[in-house]
């Protein structure tokens, strides 16, 4: 929810360093759902592989819009 919330916030943000302030605070909350992953995969709750591509493709496209907006 935090990563969602993030993105939502800045983007409504006029200016450019106010987006990426808020993008990066959902990078942020993106790593810290990457450790909760790790977490429960040595806690052997189950197999987190499928939730690791997932943050791995939302990490990607996070990092493509900062890099876009910061070009600007």
């Amino acid at each position: 929810m935090s990563i969602a919330a993030n993105i939502a916030e800045g983007f409504r943000r006029r200016g450019r360093g106010d987006k990426i302030r808020f993008l990066n605070i959902a990078q942020a909350s993106l790593e810290e759902c990457r450790y909760y992953l790790l977490l429960a995969a040595d806690l052997e709750y189950g197999d987190a592989a499928t939730a690791n591509r997932i943050l791995e493709d939302a990490s990607r496209l996070l990092n493509r819009y900062v890099t876009s907006i910061a070009a600007r």
